[in-house]
């Protein structure tokens, strides 16, 4: 079995994080058979990027787009004009099987024309809650974004979503029926896993992009109620964005200079270690498919606390593998905050759980597993 990916998410040497959700399970579907052909794909007014040294190595290609939303819509024509003649010579040379793209938009599109060229079948994965692109694309631009990821969903053999959630947000918003599976994301189990030694160190984790949809703003609020009762206790947030300067003066106001550590983008050693050394994970994310990092906490032995309503609910059973509280709840925040703070055993009991909940069913090789099933139907 050969799949071509398709993806505008792929680790670099400069980011080995960006993508890691695309490249892990590619290393776990060797072992069920499965070769996979990499190309990483961007606009051409981004530069080009070199493949992180560990995963699977990818092509780069660039594509002709307008920047902004304005040009999204007609961004996968674009890309398969600049895909066809290398993908029907990767053909040639030996046949494929799959092509399977991550998102619509483009690189869903590009697959479905590159697909009804060449006579092969097509898999596309929707990794965020805006399937359909109009809540980040407004107006007309975003009505034809729409009008593009239905004819995409409607046209792929198979439309993989990585939470029920996500699977919802795709077959309402599409005018006929859409063939979607759920397949979770996974988890690196031996890069994310407990550190060897019992710590109790008073420390907060928050690793997600600086906007404002990832609830760090609750964090901090959340984070000076709960500081009186805990002295020692301090705050790393990895990750970074246009929110960072308001978040910063936000920690300034609430007399949080010295407890709260920015610490920008960081390695994935660096954030597994950041997630052995910390005491619970927190990201109160108000629109979230399936965060990875909710599972790599998870996978480290700790408590991650999430909310309600995005696709982390359908792992987190709360308080036995997690902590789920509604979004945008300080006085629900600040008390899960108290209560697992003030109880080490109950952190230790919820770590192990969810530790468990991972290796159950959420390693890279569970995934693998399941998408080489979906990628034997897709090619039958």
């Amino acid at each position: 079995m050969r799949v071509l990916t398709l993806t505008p998410f792929y680790p670099t040497a400069s980011d080995d994080a960006a993508g890691c959700f695309v490249a892990e399970p590619l290393l776990a579907l060797e072992q069920f058979g499965v070769s996979s052909c990499v190309v990483g794909v961007h606009p051409v007014y981004r530069r080009c990027t070199e493949t992180n040294v560990g995963t699977p190595r990818a092509s780069w290609i660039s594509y002709p787009c307008i920047p902004g939303g304005i040009g999204l819509a007609s961004a996968g024509a674009f890309l398969y004009a600049s895909l066809i003649a290398k993908v029907r010579e990767l053909n040639r040379s030996q046949p494929i099987d799959v092509i399977h793209a991550h998102a619509a938009l483009p690189c869903g599109h590009a697959a479905i024309l590159l697909g009804q060229e060449l006579n092969i079948p097509c898999v596309v994965t929707v990794h965020g809650m805006d399937a359909y692109f109009d809540n980040q694309v407004r107006g007309h631009a975003g009505q034809w974004c729409r009008r593009v990821a239905q004819f995409v969903y409607r046209s792929a053999t198979r439309v993989i979503c990585i939470s029920g959630r996500v699977a919802g947000n795709v077959v309402e918003g599409s005018n006929v029926p859409i063939k979607a599976k759920v397949i979770y994301n996974s988890v690196d189990t031996a890069v994310f896993a407990p550190a060897s030694a019992d710590l109790s160190l008073d420390t907060i984790l928050s690793v997600g992009n600086l906007i404002p949809i990832k609830g760090h703003e609750l964090l901090l609020r959340a984070l000076a109620v709960v500081l009186p009762q805990h002295p020692q206790l301090s705050c790393d947030i990895i990750g970074d964005g246009p929110e960072r300067p308001r978040l910063t003066r936000l920690t300034t106001e609430l007399d949080l200079a010295g407890r709260v550590r920015f610490l920008g983008r960081q390695s994935r050693k660096q954030v597994a270690e950041a997630m052995r050394l910390s005491s619970l994970f927190v990201l109160p994310s108000r629109y979230e498919g399936l965060g990875c990092v909710y599972l790599e906490a998870m996978s480290a032995g700790k408590v991650a606390i999430a909310c309600r309503g995005q696709g982390i609910d359908e792992i987190i059973q709360h308080k036995h593998n997690g902590w789920l509280l509604d979004p945008d709840d300080l006085q629900g925040l600040v008390h899960a905050l108290s209560t697992l703070l003030q109880n080490l055993q109950l952190r230790r009991q919820i770590g192990e759980a969810a530790r468990n909940t991972v290796l159950q069913r959420l390693t890279s090789a569970h995934q693998g597993s399941q998408l080489s099933v979906v990628y034997e139907e897709c090619a039958a």
